[in-house]
C-alpha cells in the first residue's frame, strides 16, 4: 500500500512513516522541506499522485483564530488533490473533546477540519488522541511565572507519542473508518498534579499553584479531554514515560 504522509517530518509523521514502513507498505514524508505546501498547493498533486491512502499530520502554526483559515485552506487543497489523484482512503489525527471546547479557537479550528472531511468526497478516518505526554514541558511553560507554575485541575489522559504514531498507522493500513477512533493513555489526573509529578521526576524547582483560569485548558470543563467510554486505551504510563 502507498501511503503519503503530509507533516511526514513531525513527531508524529516521522513514527507514522516508520511504522508503515516497517509493515511492509510504502510511507512516503512530505512537509514544506520535501517541497510541498498545503496552502498554497504546490506539489501536491505529485505527493498525493498513485497514492491509496493520504494521512494529514500537518498542524496549524498559530492556536489563535488564524488556525480556521490554516485548515480550511489547507483541507480543502488537500482533498482536490486527493480527490484528482483517486485516493481511497483520507485520515486525520484530532484531539479528544475537541468539538466539546467552543472557547478554545484552535480546538474550534480542528472541529473544523473535522467537518471538511466528514462532508468530502473520500472516504475517511478520523483518530482522536488525548493530550501527548511530549507536550507537558510546553504546558508548563505557558503559565510559568518566575518559579511559579499555574495550572487548572482539567482532567487529562496523557498519551505517549509512540502510541499514537502505532495507532495512526494501523488505521491508514486499514479500511476506512468513516467515523471516530478515540485514544488515550490509560491515566487520568488533574493537570495541577501533573504538573507537579512531572516537576518533581526531572528534579524542576519550579512550584506549581492551582488556578482553575489559567492556561488554555482552563477552556476545558469537566471530563471533556478524558477518553470517553468507547475510546481505545494506550500501554504506556506517563510514569513510566517520565523514567
Amino acid at each position: 500500500m502507498k501511503c503519503a504522509v503530509v507533516g511526514g517530518t513531525g513527531l508524529i509523521g516521522s513514527r507514522v512513516v516508520e511504522n508503515l514502513n516497517a509493515a511492509g507498505h510504502q510511507a512516503v514524508p512530505h512537509a514544506l522541506t520535501t517541497g510541498v505546501d498545503i496552502i498554497t498547493g504546490q506539489g501536491l498533486d505529485a505527493a498525493v499522485e498513485g497514492a491509496d491512502v493520504v494521512i494529514n499530520l500537518t498542524n496549524s502554526p498559530t492556536f489563535d483564530d488564524a488556525s480556521l483559515a490554516f485548515f480550511q485552506t489547507s483541507m480543502d487543497n488537500l482533498l482536490a488533490a486527493s480527490e484528482k489523484g483517486r485516493v481511497r482512503h483520507f485520515v486525520i489525527l484530532s484531539i479528544v473533546g475537541v468539538d466539546q471546547v467552543p472557547d478554545l479557537d484552535y480546538y474550534r479550528a480542528k472541529t473544523l477540519q473535522e467537518n471538511i472531511l466528514k462532508a468530502g468526497p473520500i472516504p475517511y478516518s478520523i483518530v482522536r488522541a488525548t493530550q501527548f505526554m511530549e507536550f507537558m514541558d510546553a504546558t508548563l511553560a505557558m503559565t510559568t511565572d518566575g518559579d511559579t507554575v499555574r495550572l487548572p485541575r482539567t482532567p487529562v489522559q496523557p498519551i505517549a507519542a509512540a502510541d499514537v504514531s502505532a495507532i495512526v498507522a494501523e488505521v491508514a493500513a486499514g479500511s476506512p473508518l468513516n467515523g471516530v477512533l478515540n485514544i488515550a493513555g490509560p491515566d487520568v489526573y488533574p493537570l495541577d498534579e501533573l504538573g507537579r509529578l512531572t516537576l518533581t521526576a526531572k528534579g524542576d524547582g519550579r512550584s506549581v499553584v492551582t488556578d482553575n483560569s489559567a492556561g488554555m485548558f482552563a477552556a476545558a470543563h469537566g471530563d471533556v479531554l478524558t477518553a470517553p467510554n468507547d475510546a481505545r486505551i494506550a500501554p504506556t504510563h506517563y510514569t513510566d514515560w517520565l523514567s
